[in-house]
């Protein structure tokens, strides 16, 4: 399984499309442990790119601070299961957090 974060400054980035990157975690789920973990710049921000981009980096589930509507649909229709409402923690914590069904969400910091 693939996991993708927004990321700012090593943590997670509260508005997903102003990250400067995605951290790209693979992981067993089954283990709940992580296999191995990338850091990506994000393309150049344009509507609907990227649910499409992070699919085709075999990405399963975004982990997010705040995502609009929209894009949630467009997610959704990638295959690509969106949790938002994150806190701002360090990719690996927040990782460990979703794996083992411990992570704590609240509202989903994005109105649009």
């Amino acid at each position: 399984m693939r996991i993708a974060v927004p990321i700012a400054n090593g943590r997670l980035c509260a508005h997903f499309g102003h990250a400067d990157g995605f951290a790209i975690v693979e992981v067993d789920p089954g283990q709940r442990h992580i296999l191995d973990r990338k850091e990506v710049d994000a393309p150049p921000h344009a509507p609907g790119l990227l649910p499409r981009w992070l699919a085709e980096q075999g990405v399963d589930v975004v982990v997010a601070g705040g995502m609009g509507q929209r894009a949630k649909a467009l997610f959704s229709q990638n295959g690509i299961t969106v949790v938002v409402g994150a806190p701002a923690l360090e990719v690996d914590e927040l990782v460990a957090q979703y794996l083992a069904g411990t992570l704590q969400t609240g509202e989903n910091l994005c109105d649009h």
